[in-house]
């Protein structure tokens, strides 16, 4: 018989969805009742299906998101100061293809980590590739990437990255040094890719954050003027979603 080889052959053109759905149609009568172009399309609809679930499934890793949020489980009410459909419109990831930046301000816990990552989420699902980084963590790795002689590959990387996600941004004061590299970071990406920043210091306060006027001026520049800003408010979803909050003991 022909069909073993046929279905060795499929594994060795890495089709592995094709083989295990013509394996399903070889021992199910019903699908005789189809012609042979709705069975193929059948098959390459299952294989494309396959694959484009697990490219979603690697953009989704790759980003290293802290949380798994969704847009669908997003606290939306009016009482959170942003607005549905600014948010609807964000998710559908014009914005990144436009090569725009997303400011997520607001106070601790107002949930801006959360609303990152679901938008950082909408964007892989529009096949765009996405890395969320704690502000913190790669001012770590760009010291080390200095150190070991890693940090062109290390900006080139970053420069690539669709949308580029900054937690906990301006938390604390840069360094010169540190400012200089933020700068080498964003100066990269403008026009090219886009960036979500996400902070509970105020816009007119990141200016005072950066030691040097001239390089807080040129940071800022690449960052707010062409930027949707979604403001925060509420009490911290830690709270709310506390375990305690409604312990009577």
């Amino acid at each position: 018989m022909l069909t073993q080889p046929l279905l060795e052959k499929l594994s060795q053109l890495k089709l592995s969805a094709f083989r295990s759905a013509f394996e399903d149609q070889l021992q199910n009568p019903q699908y005789a009742e189809l012609s042979f172009e709705e069975r193929l399309g059948l098959l390459v609809d299952i294989e494309i299906t396959r694959r484009t679930n697990h490219r979603l499934h690697h953009r989704i890793h790759s980003a290293r998101f802290p949380l798994q949020a969704t847009l669908e489980d997003l606290d939306l009410s009016a009482g959170r100061g942003i607005k549905r459909a600014q948010v609807l419109q964000l998710a559908q990831g014009d914005w990144v293809r436009r090569h725009l930046n997303v400011l997520v301000l607001g106070a601790t816990g107002t949930g801006k980590t959360y609303l990152s990552c679901a938008l950082g989420r909408a964007a892989c699902e529009a096949e765009f590739n996405v890395r969320y980084l704690r502000t913190s963590r790669l001012l770590q790795s760009l010291e080390l990437a200095q150190a070991d002689g890693s940090y062109p590959q290390l900006l080139r990387s970053l420069a690539r990255t669709h949308l580029l996600i900054f937690d906990d941004w301006l938390r604390d004061p840069l360094s010169r040094s540190q400012a200089k590299d933020r700068l080498e970071i964003l100066d990269d990406r403008y026009g090219r890719t886009a960036t979500l920043v996400a902070t509970q210091v105020p816009v007119s306060e990141w200016h005072a954050r950066i030691p040097d006027p001239t390089l807080a001026d040129s940071v800022l520049d690449r960052l707010i003027h062409n930027a949707f800003r979604l403001n925060l408010s509420g009490d911290s979803m830690r709270k709310v979603h506390s375990p305690l909050l409604n312990n009577d003991n």
